[in-house]
């Protein structure tokens, strides 16, 4: 069977007992990074005695298949650098192949960045959305928080520590200054620290460049915040642009959950006043 493994995000306390038993007993083990799984072994103080196969980014659907026919013989263990495969980490093309191939699937749960700082965030918990890691050009970025704008469930997001001010900021462009946020830094480990406050308090925060890995939780779009004069200007301004008038109705309803036949008539209305 195939094995996904969650490794410590930081604190190797955190390490499950059913984590180091299977470090210790497997034949086989694919690792984002084999030499990552070594120095975490040392440092809890195991062997292990498996062969191992890197599976990365770079590699991982040239060596699916063989890994593929690892797991129909034998029970290979796959883990990430931290936290759990297939989750902002290599693994999930692999267990793609394996269920389409009748191979069994199983778990080790164990740390995880995206639940750990949804849960110290202060936002609501109870729908959630996981948007992986922020664009890192501006033009990207800005148009993948347009694209969650309306999102009614809380947001959350990977950032490294050089764009986390850039990327705070174009997130209280887009969606408000007032949006209530935080950002989590070094979870689990000596130094953790999460800061609550709206988007434009995180600005001032990140302004004095905050070290470790982030975590972005933003709260979703409250019933009220859609302004439905804001979303004729930006039919207009895209309308001017050269956009169709229905294509450019079409693209912000959507965006923002607005209806389309009021948002039509608004801008038609506008363009009258004009």
């Amino acid at each position: 069977m195939l094995i996904l493994a969650a490794t410590p995000i930081g604190n190797l306390s955190d390490a499950s007992p059913r984590l180091v038993e299977n470090l210790q007993s497997a034949s086989h083990i694919a690792a984002e990074d084999t030499r990552t799984l070594y120095k975490l072994a040392q440092a809890l103080g195991i062997s292990v005695t498996a062969k191992t196969f890197s599976l990365h980014d770079h590699n991982e659907r040239e060596r699916v298949s063989q890994l593929v026919e690892i797991a129909r013989e034998h029970d290979l263990l796959v883990v990430s650098d931290a936290g759990m495969p297939t989750v902002s980490d290599p693994g999930f093309n692999l267990v793609r192949a394996c269920a389409e191939a009748g191979i069994e699937v199983s778990v080790i749960p164990g740390p995880s960045a995206v639940l750990a700082a949804l849960a110290v965030s202060g936002l609501p918990t109870d729908r959630f959305t996981f948007e992986g890691f922020i664009a890192r050009k501006d033009g990207e970025r800005r148009k993948q928080f347009e694209s969650l704008a309306a999102e009614r469930r809380t947001m959350i997001f990977f950032e490294s520590p050089h764009r986390i001010h850039e990327s705070l900021a174009t997130a209280a462009e887009v969606l408000g200054q007032d949006r209530p946020a935080s950002v989590s830094r070094e979870l689990t480990k000596k130094f953790e620290h999460t800061e609550r406050g709206s988007l434009a308090d995180l600005v001032a925060w990140a302004a004095d460049e905050p070290k470790g890995e982030m975590v972005v939780v933003i709260a979703g779009a409250a019933e009220s915040a859609i302004d439905i004069t804001a979303l004729v200007e930006r039919v207009l301004h895209l309308q001017d642009q050269g956009v169709r008038l229905k294509e450019a109705v079409a693209e912000v309803s959507e965006l923002y959950g607005a209806s389309k036949s009021e948002l039509y008539q608004l801008a038609l209305d506008a363009r009258k006043i004009v």
